[in-house]
C-alpha cells in the first residue's frame, strides 16, 4: 500500500524523489489513515489546556502508532532511500521549550492510545522559544522558523473572536492529528491570528512587544523583563484560553450541553498556572448564556482541575490588577467576585487571590476554583501539602492528590531505540508496547551474559551514532569507547549544571596531578537558558569556555571532553538518550517536581546519578539502592536550612581547599584565555555570594559518588550491564499510560 500511493502522489519513481518530495506525501498517508481512527464521544471529553506542547517531529512516531512504520522502512530501502535521512528532512514543530511540554505531548499521545477523547489546547507559535546558537562561547537567540508549506498543522477555517485591551481580535483555530498507538485518533487544537507579520522580528529575537497585532504568536514566553513583555505573555495566555473556553462550549453544546450540565460534557485540566484565566472566562460565558455568578462558578468548579508544576514561588503566576485592567478588563469583576467568595471560606489572608497589594495569585484562583489539585510526583505533592500550599490543604485536604508524570514509550523508545526495542521484543514479546509493566519480565535475564553482552553492544552502536550525529551537526568528535555522561534540561540554577560544571574542573586538575579517571569520560550538556536569565546564560559560557579550555589541553582532553549541545530541543534528546550511560539528575533536593528526563534515560537503559528529589525518588524505590547512584542532602535537610537561613556559601568556599579551587578557576588564567571576564567573573560571585540552590554542600558528595560510578562502569561493565537491565526492566511504572489512567480514574471520568 505505501509503494503504490507513494508512486501515485509523487508522480514518479520512489527512488527519483527527493527526501522533501517523500516527506510531503508521507504526511499525507499518515494524515488520511489517521481519519480512519476518528471515533465519537459518548460522555465526558478532555480538554487539557497547556502553553507548551513539545511534540517532536511526528512522521515516524505516527507511522509507528498507525502500524506503517516497518513497511515504509522496507518500501524506502528498496528504492535505496534511508529513514534516517528521510527524518532528517521534517523540521521540528517549536510549540515548546521543556518538561512542562514534553509531558503535554506524552500525555496527549497517551489518551488516544488508551481511547480516551482528550484533545490539546494551545497558541500555534510562529518561531517557538528561539534557536540557540553558540558565539564566541555565548549563547545567542534567533528565530526558530518551523512552519514550512507542507505541514501537520490545518486551517479548520474557523475563527472566535477574543476581546483584548477593548479590542477584537479573530483567533484561528489549527489541528493537528494525534494519532495513538493501535488507538484512536485526537486532535490537538492551536490559535492564531492572520494578522501575525514574523517580519516585525528585528536583530536577533527583539521585536516591538507593543504592536499586538503583528507579535501575539510570534514566540512562546517572550521576554518578561520588561511591562511590555509582561503584558504581552497575558495577551497570549487570554487568546488561547478565550478562543479555546468558546471551541469547548461549542463543541458541548453540539454534542447536546445545556451548560447547566457542562461537567457532565467536559473535564478541563489547566497545565501550571499559564492558562488560570480560563476559570474566569468560563464563568463570564455562561453568565452570557444567562447563568448566574454563583452557579457558574460552581460550574467551572466541577468541571475544571490543576496539576502543579513547581515547588518555586516564583514560578507561580502573579499579576497586577493594573496589568489585567488593561489587558483583559471584562475579567476582572469576576476575579474579584471570585476573591470575595474564596474570603468567605477562610480569614488565611495567604490564600487570597486578590491580595492587599493589588497583586492576582493566579495558582490561588486555581485552588479555590477547580475541584482538583494534582503534584506530578510523590515528593512533590507532599511538600506542597505539607509546606508549599499547606494551608490550602487545610482548607481543601480533599482536593489534593499525586500523578507521578510519565513518558510515552513510543517515543522514547520505540521510535528513537529500534534496536533496544526489536531485542526487548526478541527476549519478552510485543506485549510491553501497549503495556510497561511487561518490562519485568526482564529481570529474568539479569544473569544472562548473553543478553547483557548484547545490551552492551546496543548501547555502543547507539554511542557511535551520537557520535557521527555530533560530527556532522557541529564538527565535534568524540570518543564512542568513552563514558557518556549525560545532562539534558532547562538551564536553570536549581537544576545545578553549575554543580556539574565543578565537578568537570575538579577533575582537570586530577588528571593534571597524574590521578587519572578509571576510564576516559565525555560530559554532554543539553540547555536552552531564558533569554534574560543572566546566570543561566553565565553558566553555559563557562561551560563552553571549559570545554575549549579541555580540548586545547593534551595532558586532559585524552580523559575528559566536555560538549553542549547546540538548540537541544527533542531531536537531539533521541539522539542523546539511547546514548547515555550515566544520567544526570541532579536538582536540588525538593526543587524538581517530578523531572521525566529521569524517565526517559533510564528506560533506554541508562544509571541515574541524582539526588533525592522530584521523581529520583520513586525510581530509587524501583531499582533498588544498588542500581542507582544517590548523593546529597535530603529535601527535609534542604528546607530546613531554607527555614533557618543559616547557609552561608562563603563559609564552603573558604574552609574546603577543593571546592575553593575549582570555583577560583572560573577566573583563572586558563578560564580567561578563551572566556569573557564579565561573564566569569559574575557567575564566581554568585556562588560565592549566594548560592541560593546550595551547590557547595552537595560538592563532595557528589564527587565521590560520580568517581563510583565511573569506577564502577570501566572495572566491572558486567554488572554496569546488570545495572542498566534493571533500570530498564523497572522503567513501566514511568509510563505516560498508567500516569493517564490514574487521572482518568480519579479526575476525568472520560467517556
Amino acid at each position: 500500500m505505501i509503494e503504490q500511493k507513494l508512486q501515485e502522489l509523487c508522480g514518479k519513481d520512489i527512488g527519483a524523489c527527493s527526501y522533501g518530495e517523500l516527506y510531503a506525501a508521507l504526511m499525507k498517508i499518515v494524515k488520511e489513515k489517521s481519519r480512519e481512527e476518528v471515533r465519537p464521544v459518548k460522555g465526558r471529553k478532555l480538554y487539557y489546556i497547556s502553553a507548551e506542547f513539545l511534540i517532536g517531529k511526528l512522521l515516524s512516531n505516527n507511522l509507528i502508532n498507525l502500524g506503517l512504520y516497518d513497511e515504509t522502512e522496507k518500501c524506502l530501502k528498496a528504492y535505496g532511500k534511508s529513514m534516517a535521512e528521510l527524518e532528517e528532512a521534517e523540521p521540528e514543530p517549536s510549540l515548546g521549550n521543556g518538561g512542562l511540554g514534553r509531558l503535554a505531548a506524552c500525555f496527549l499521545d497517551s489518551l488516544a492510545t488508551l481511547g480516551l477523547p482528550g484533545d490539546g489546547i494551545g497558541i500555534r507559535y510562529h518561531c517557538g522559544l528561539f534557536r540557540q546558537n553558540f558565539r564566541k562561547n555565548l549563547q545567542s537567540e534567533e528565530p526558530d522558523f518551523w512552519m514550512e508549506a507542507d505541514q501537520w498543522t490545518e486551517d479548520t477555517g474557523k475563527t472566535y473572536t477574543v476581546s483584548l485591551a477593548g479590542k477584537d481580535y479573530k483567533a484561528r483555530l489549527y489541528q493537528l492529528d494525534v494519532t495513538g498507538y493501535e488507538g484512536r485518533t485526537n486532535k490537538l487544537n492551536l490559535f492564531d491570528l492572520d494578522t501575525v507579520d514574523e517580519s516585525l522580528i528585528q536583530e536577533g529575537i527583539t521585536f516591538d512587544k507593543k504592536d499586538i497585532e503583528k507579535n501575539l504568536t510570534l514566540f512562546l514566553y517572550p521576554d518578561d523583563s520588561d511591562d511590555a513583555g509582561r503584558l504581552l505573555r497575558i495577551y497570549q495566555q487570554y487568546l488561547m484560553v478565550s478562543a479555546g473556553a468558546q471551541m469547548i462550549l461549542e463543541e458541548c453544546r453540539e454534542r447536546g450541553s445545556n451548560y447547566h450540565d457542562l461537567a457532565e460534557y467536559a473535564a478541563i485540566q489547566i497545565n501550571d498556572t499559564h492558562p488560570s484565566m480560563v476559570i474566569p472566562e468560563l464563568i463570564r460565558l455562561l453568565m452570557e448564556e444567562g447563568i448566574k455568578f454563583e452557579e457558574a462558578a460552581q460550574i467551572v468548579t466541577d468541571t475544571c482541575a490543576y496539576t502543579n508544576h513547581t515547588i518555586l514561588a516564583e514560578a507561580l503566576e502573579k499579576w497586577p490588577v493594573s496589568f489585567l485592567e488593561q489587558v483583559v478588563p471584562q475579567l476582572m469583576p469576576i476575579i474579584r467576585a471570585l476573591d470575595e467568595m474564596a474570603k468567605e471560606r477562610t480569614q488565611d489572608d495567604s490564600t487570597a487571590i486578590l491580595d492587599e497589594n493589588g497583586i492576582v495569585h493566579m495558582a490561588h484562583m486555581d485552588i479555590h476554583f477547580t475541584h482538583s489539585t494534582n503534584g506530578v510526583a510523590a515528593l512533590h505533592t507532599e511538600i506542597l501539602k505539607n509546606s508549599e500550599l499547606k494551608n490550602f490543604y487545610e482548607l481543601y485536604p480533599q482536593k489534593f492528590n499525586n500523578k507521578t508524570n510519565g513518558i510515552t514509550f513510543r517515543r522514547w523508545l520505540l521510535s528513537c531505540n529500534h534496536e533496544l526495542a526489536d531485542y526487548i521484543e526478541e527476549l519478552i514479546g510485543p506485549g510491553f508496547k501497549k503495556d510497561a509493566d511487561q518490562l519485568e519480565k526482564l529481570m529474568d535475564f539479569s544473569e544472562d551474559e548473553k543478553v547483557l553482552r548484547r545490551l552492551i553492544e546496543i548501547k555502543q552502536n547507539n554511542k557511535k551514532k551520537m557520535a557521527d550525529w555530533l560530527l556532522e551537526k557541529q564538527g565535534i568528535t568524540v570518543n564512542p569507547d568513552s563514558m557518556f555522561m549525560i545532562q539534558a534540561k532547562r538551564l536553570h540554577e536549581y537544576k545545578r549544571q553549575q554543580l556539574n560544571l565543578l565537578y568537570l574542573i575538579h577533575q582537570y586538575y586530577e588528571v593534571k596531578r597524574g590521578h587519572v579517571p578509571a576510564t576516559p569520560i565525555t560530559a554532554v550538556f543539553g540547555a536552552k537558558a531564558a533569554p534574560a536569565y543572566t546566570i543561566a546564560k553565565d553558566i553555559i559560557h563557562a561551560i563552553l569556555t571549559l570545554s575549549q579550555v579541555i580540548a586545547e589541553d593534551s595532558e586532559v582532553s585524552k580523559w575528559i571532553q566536555v560538549v553542549m549541545i547546540e538548540n537541544y530541543n527533542v531531536t537531539a534528546a533521541e539522539k542523546m538518550i539511547p546514548a547515555c550511560d550515566l544520567s544526570e539528575q541532579i536538582s536540588l533536593a525538593s526543587k524538581e517536581a517530578s523531572g521525566t528526563g529521569n524517565m526517559k534515560f533510564m528506560l533506554n537503559g541508562a544509571v541515574t546519578l541524582g539526588t533525592m528529589d522530584g521523581a529520583n525518588v520513586e525510581i530509587a524505590q524501583r531499582v533498588g539502592e544498588e542500581n542507582i547512584y544517590i548523593f546529597g542532602q535530603s529535601s527535609d535537610q534542604v528546607i530546613r536550612r531554607y527555614g533557618h537561613k543559616d547557609y552561608c556559601s562563603r563559609e564552603w568556599y573558604e574552609t574546603d581547599p577543593n571546592l575553593r579551587r575549582a570555583v577560583d578557576f572560573l577566573t583563572g588564567k586558563e578560564m580567561m584565555k578563551y572566556g569573557c571576564a564579565e561573564n566569569l567573573q559574575r557567575l564566581k560571585n554568585e556562588l560565592i555570594g549566594k548560592d541560593w540552590f546550595q551547590t557547595f554542600p552537595d560538592f563532595n558528595a557528589y564527587l565521590v559518588r560520580k568517581n563510583q560510578a565511573v569506577e564502577d562502569y570501566a572495572i566491572n561493565p558486567m554488572k554496569w550491564e546488570r545495572r542498566c537491565l534493571v533500570n530498564i526492566s523497572q522503567a513501566g511504572f514511568f509510563s505516560s499510560d498508567r500516569t493517564i489512567e490514574e487521572y482518568n480514574q480519579d479526575i476525568w471520568h472520560l467517556g
